[in-house]
């Protein structure tokens, strides 16, 4: 890999892949496997997994130190994530640490902090489509799709989606029961960029659909670090002659 590759850790709770064999089937290896191997072909890209069971959950200060974008993945346990861990990635995404939350990681506690809200939704699965409509086609994160992607069964978001409004909102999803989702948001947080994005339920194959790739990796290149000025907080001198 390049000095100037972007590192990224993928992080994955993987419990359903161990405890549900539906899930082994789809997953045998894990979510998080399937993300790290698509985007590890990738020459820019520095690429390395983390999981909820490992000491201090994978992320260490270590790890963060070196990671340029994390990838999040939750679900089943999010109460399980120590809080000194969160205030940890909190941090460092404040800090400029780019973060991507998938789809059920919108409850994770993490994506809870830097909303401030309860990020809570409508849901329903019964396998049903889902167009994932581009609605800025102009935002790094929609380069190189069309004008919408179509996934062909999958668990349904709906709206209202408790989440402050969005510095960009990317994609708008729309489902065979009729009901549509902001499935694609992008904030601001310290000098940290966030990026959520709804797809990726553990019982369908969704990360291993090229499209649904494309815009992950498309996201890491936006939400990674980029030098820029260093913030300072408290009493400053003046930069200007005050007149008394």
């Amino acid at each position: 890999m390049s000095v100037d590759s972007i590192k990224v850790t993928v992080w994955n709770e993987y419990r359903h892949e161990r405890k549900d064999p539906n899930v082994a089937k789809v997953y045998p290896e894990g979510m998080h496997k399937a993300i790290a191997t698509y985007l590890g072909k990738q020459l820019d890209l520095d690429v390395r997994t983390a999981t909820l069971d490992e000491p201090e959950h994978g992320l260490t200060d270590d790890v963060l130190a070196h990671t340029d974008v994390l990838i999040w993945w939750g679900h089943m346990a999010h109460e399980e994530v120590s809080d000194v861990v969160v205030e940890r990635v909190y941090q460092r995404i404040l800090g400029g640490m780019g973060l991507i939350v998938l789809h059920s990681g919108h409850f994770s506690k993490i994506f809870k902090k830097l909303m401030g809200t309860t990020c809570n939704l409508k849901w329903r699965e019964v396998g049903e489509k889902e167009k994932l409509w581009v609605v800025e086609p102009g935002h790094p994160i929609a380069r190189g799709l069309g004008p919408y992607i179509e996934i062909e069964s999958t668990e349904m978001y709906g709206e209202r989606f408790d989440v402050p409004q969005p510095d960009t909102l990317v994609f708008i999803s729309w489902f065979e029961g009729g009901e549509i989702f902001r499935s694609g948001l992008c904030y601001y947080r310290g000098k940290g960029k966030i990026f959520y994005f709804r797809p990726g339920h553990e019982t369908y194959p969704i990360f291993y659909q090229g499209e649904v790739l494309k815009v992950i990796s498309n996201a890491v290149r936006w939400a990674a670090p980029i030098d820029g000025l260093k913030i300072t907080f408290g009493n400053v001198k003046p930069l200007e002659r005050i007149r008394k």
